[in-house]
């Protein structure tokens, strides 16, 4: 079964507006993010190894060169120094080589940084040869921070050096050479920078490019969510219900999996309406039985009543025992004419109430109610709080009635002699309120939500006046007080805890008429 024309599944939020699709707590955003931190995570971690391996390569052609001008140093020169000072500058090393020959004892033979051109090389300072010096003797190059001079890549090896001045002394010392690293330092970064910047824009991208496909792939989700949202706002406890909202055919694909999950709501749709008519129809028959039952009561119960009435005249020539079982019939017949009374106006309210809806003048009508309330119950004491002006109401004046007089029936009835039961009159929030509270034991927390039900009786702790005698209430009196409201749309609530219980009706005002505008060549009206 088809979506009924007219009829758009919509997905309502607490506001009465669509939630966003990805918002707080949805699983688009759910997936959204987690798509994103993958791409993010997959660019950090080629972005960290593609620099990592850049510095290696570039670390492995500096080392070359360390090695290059390593392989020029090795010998002695008949000087007595590493190399003579034209030999030290070679075409090919590096700008800013550093060589430097110290001897056994840590004592500088030579200490040179090689820049571009011809002429003396210029000496390491003190501090830089001090750094130098401290490196430990390695074949091994090492990334170090030599002092003064920066970020050199060196390497520390020993040598001898034999004299040629004719002594034949040979002496023992090392050399260190080093390249600077500020060339590979420099592509580093900028390698590194434009890394950020591409792993900026690949996450800029996969959030949008995301953002896009979830959108485009939840669509049929969000339909078929919107279907199960439509039904679930339908009233479906009581009444005829009509369920003709299903998902579409194109969610209904079971080869998908938001396929298998629209067609198996279409399934439990049907099931649900299948349900739904079949209580309805059964809610509609005993209805009828309720009511027919109701009506052919009437008369037999008009008739018994009739007949004990007639037994009052010679009650007193009766035995004790007879007169008492005649009071007795009298009094249950009674009772029971009422209670049919009470379900023939229910059944007639749950078939279609026809109320004569009209301006209802609520002061009146409640202060009638608690003068006839006061005449029942003289032991209680009864109150009034009413507004200045007459508060109109839309709706049947039979009906508010006897609202008014079965709450405050059930304040007399279900409370001590003493009890003080105030009934309030108001305006609130655009509709006219009618509260009944008394200072009574109070419901039960137990059956508060369920006061308002059929036969519903709270008579544990809320005693009857009368000697504490109960059994005189048919526990349908709050039902049609809740019945009748709801015909006039309006509702009714209470709320108890010992010492006060409150029975809150709402209804909707009739509007007023706006007065005519009095002309200024109208005459005067005499008084």
């Amino acid at each position: 079964m088809s979506t009924a024309p007219g009829l758009e599944p919509a997905v309502l939020g607490p506001a009465g507006e669509p939630p966003a699709p990805l918002g707080r707590g949805t699983l688009g955003r759910q997936l959204v993010i987690r798509v994103t931190a993958l791409v993010a995570l997959a660019a950090v971690l080629l972005s960290l190894a593609t620099a990592l391996a850049t510095r290696q390569l570039l670390l492995q052609q500096v080392d070359k060169q360390v090695d290059a001008v390593s392989a020029g140093q090795r010998g002695g020169s008949p000087s007595g120094r590493p190399g003579d000072k034209d030999d030290i500058v070679q075409v090919g090393n590096p700008r800013d080589t550093i060589i430097a020959a110290f001897g056994a004892d840590g004592t500088v033979l030579e200490s040179r940084i090689l820049r571009r051109g011809y002429g003396e090389p210029p000496a390491l300072d003190d501090a830089t040869n001090a750094s130098l010096a401290a490196l430990p003797v390695t074949r091994d190059k090492r990334s170090v921070e030599v002092a003064g001079v920066g970020h050199y890549r060196v390497a520390t090896y020993d040598v001898t050096y034999q004299l040629t001045n004719g002594s034949g002394e040979v002496l023992q010392g090392r050399v260190v050479v080093g390249v600077p690293l500020a060339e590979v330092d420099r592509l580093l970064a900028q390698i590194i920078g434009l890394e950020t910047v591409l792993s900026l824009l690949a996450v800029l991208g996969a959030l949008v490019a995301a953002r896009a496909v979830v959108l485009r792939s939840l669509r049929p989700l969000n339909r078929v969510a919107a279907t199960a949202q439509q039904v679930s706002q339908l009233p479906l406890d009581r009444g005829e219900v009509a369920l003709a909202v299903r998902v579409p055919p194109a969610d209904a694909d079971p080869t998908s999996e938001v396929g298998r999950v629209g067609q198996a709501l279409n399934h439990m749709l049907t099931n649900v309406e299948a349900a739904l008519e079949a209580r309805q129809a059964s809610e509609t028959k005993v209805r009828r039985f309720v009511a027919d039952a109701s009506h052919e009561l009437r008369n037999p119960l008009a008739a018994i009543r009739g007949y004990a009435e007639l037994t009052r005249r010679s009650r007193g020539e009766m035995p004790e025992d007879a007169a008492f079982a005649m009071s007795r019939v009298e009094s249950e017949a009674e009772r029971m004419s009422r209670l049919v009374e009470d379900l023939l106006l229910l059944a007639r309210l749950d078939s279609g109430p026809a109320i004569e809806v009209g301006p209802t003048d609520l002061t009146e009508l409640v202060i009638n109610a608690v003068s006839d309330a006061r005449a029942a119950g003289p032991a209680h004491s009864w109150q009034l709080d009413l507004p200045a002006e007459p508060v109109v109401a839309l709706g049947d004046r039979h009906r508010l009635h006897q609202v008014v007089v079965n709450l405050l029936a059930n304040a007399r009835t279900h409370t001590p002699p003493g009890t003080r039961v105030e009934t309030g009159l108001e305006v609130r929030d655009g509709q006219a309120v009618v509260t009944v509270t008394d200072d009574g034991p109070g419901i039960p927390e137990a059956i508060q939500h369920h006061v308002f039900e059929r036969f519903t009786r709270a008579d544990t702790s809320r005693v009857r006046a009368e000697g504490g005698a109960s059994g005189t209430s048919t526990g349908l009196g709050l039902a049609i007080v809740a019945a009748v409201v709801e015909a006039h749309r309006g509702h009714v609530t209470v709320s108890s805890r010992p010492g006060r219980t409150t029975f809150t009706v709402w209804l909707p005002l009739a509007a007023v008429p706006s007065a005519p505008p009095v002309s200024p060549f109208a005459p005067p009206v005499s008084s």
